[in-house]
């Protein structure tokens, strides 16, 4: 370490009253400069360039994972406003209340309910379903006739021709049933994947049939994925006309998906109960879809704070392993730091010397683990077929962050080496 001593002259008088002698007294004062001080510091930092790599991991491991987490959060609450824009947004629920209203143990729903909603402007498919009451011990076997595989009570679900469309679900074989087979009192059905493979059905090409309480209905389509009612992939849909003539009409129990455009939700689900009944519009409870503001906002809330946890989490642990890693390159250079006590240097200047080494790490590590952040984003967001979204602030921020962690970190070895005297230094 380059020392720079400033020696000023100091004259004392001695005698009274007459001229003494100036005797000159050297007052050594001991500088270190900024350009001494980084050089110095790079020095310690390349001599040991595999410790000093390990002492930056940490850093890069938690800056690392705050970016990655920050970005992946914003990425995943972009997706959930789209996704909630695409399916929430666009459904609305009408509810049959008249058993609670008048008493009446009749279906409110008229019987053009499905026409009477597809008329409103921005409404693209609907539908009225219920779940269908078997009574006593419901059984649904696969023909031949044999028991299901697997153990539990099976829903079967009477929906009309629009639920099914509403849905929007994903065939995998067959079709969905229309309006022509709900008109002619047609027993067919739509299952569900799984329920398939629990019915042992494998294939449409042979006509299965499911036995319903003894009642054979045709599978004419098998469903793998809906956007939405996912409780359909785990039900027996069959034709409301059909359920009524075998099970009688629902009691009170009846609903109604509505699937609309994209911003006509709100508008629908103020119409729809004037639109089904006008006289008594009050049997109806219809089920606008949640303010997207409300619901994207208590969603994201939640996920920052759940994600800002884990990486202070991460940071902290990186900071504890910078800390541990500088107090012992610390305790392997009590020599040169009682050398370097012994030359002149103060206390001052070996506590700036292991701050700007910690520093020079922590400032390392942040702008790697920034970088591998970032990537890590865009590599998860084109594996999910995302687009990837990252806050220019968190970026920027991330690097200063691992600057913050090195000074933190290198604070307490640094006092403890400036602590360190020169006498008991070199006797070691």
């Amino acid at each position: 370490m380059r020392l720079r001593r400033f020696c000023p002259l100091r004259r004392v008088r001695r005698g009274g009253g007459a001229s003494g002698q100036a005797a000159e007294s050297a007052l050594p004062v001991s500088r270190f400069a900024f350009s001494d001080l980084i050089s110095e510091s790079l020095a310690g930092i390349l001599q040991r360039p595999a410790r000093s790599a390990l002492t930056s991991l940490g850093t890069v491991l938690g800056v690392g994972a705050l970016v990655a987490i920050l970005g992946l959060t914003a990425t995943a609450s972009s997706q959930i406003d789209e996704r909630f824009n695409a399916l929430s947004a666009t459904e609305v629920t009408v509810e049959d209340i008249s058993e609670e209203g008048d008493g009446s143990s009749s279906l409110a729903f008229p019987a053009g309910a499905d026409d009477r909603l597809g008329r409103l402007n921005g409404v693209l498919n609907a539908g009225v379903y219920w779940p269908v009451q078997l009574g006593g011990e419901s059984t649904v076997q696969s023909a031949p006739i044999g028991q299901m595989s697997g153990a539990g009570q099976v829903q079967v679900i009477a929906a009309s021709s629009g639920v099914l469309r509403a849905a929007e679900p994903t065939l995998t074989q067959g079709r969905i049933f229309d309006r022509w087979h709900d008109r002619a009192g047609l027993r067919v059905a739509v299952i569900g994947s799984g329920m398939a493979s629990r019915l042992g059905i494998t294939t449409l090409e042979t006509q299965p049939a499911v036995f319903i309480n003894g009642n054979a209905f045709t599978v004419v389509g098998i469903v793998d994925d809906v956007q939405r009612k996912s409780d359909l992939l785990l039900s027996v849909v069959v034709p409301p006309a059909a359920a009524e003539q075998l099970w009688g009409a629902p009691k009170g129990d009846a609903k109604m998906l509505v699937a609309t455009r994209l911003g006509a939700a709100t508008q629908v689900a103020s119409e729809a109960a004037l639109a089904l009944d006008p006289a008594h519009p009050e049997r109806f409870k219809v089920i606008p879809p949640p303010d997207p503001r409300t619901l994207r906002s208590e969603v994201t809330g939640d996920l920052d704070q759940l994600f800002l946890v884990l990486a202070a989490i991460c940071l902290f642990i990186g900071t504890i392993g910078i800390a541990n890693t500088t107090l012992v390159a610390v305790l392997e250079r009590t020599g040169e730091i009682g050398l370097r006590r012994a030359l002149g240097a103060r206390g001052r200047h070996i506590t700036s010397q292991f701050l700007t080494e910690s520093g020079a790490l922590g400032i390392l590590g942040g702008l790697i683990g920034t970088s591998l952040g970032v990537l890590t984003v865009v590599v998860v967001s084109l594996a999910r077929d995302w687009t990837p979204v990252i806050h220019p602030a968190t970026v920027a921020a991330a690097p200063a962050i691992g600057l913050l962690t090195g000074l933190a970190a290198g604070i307490y070895p640094a006092w403890r080496a400036s602590r360190i005297q020169p006498v008991e230094a070199l006797r070691r």
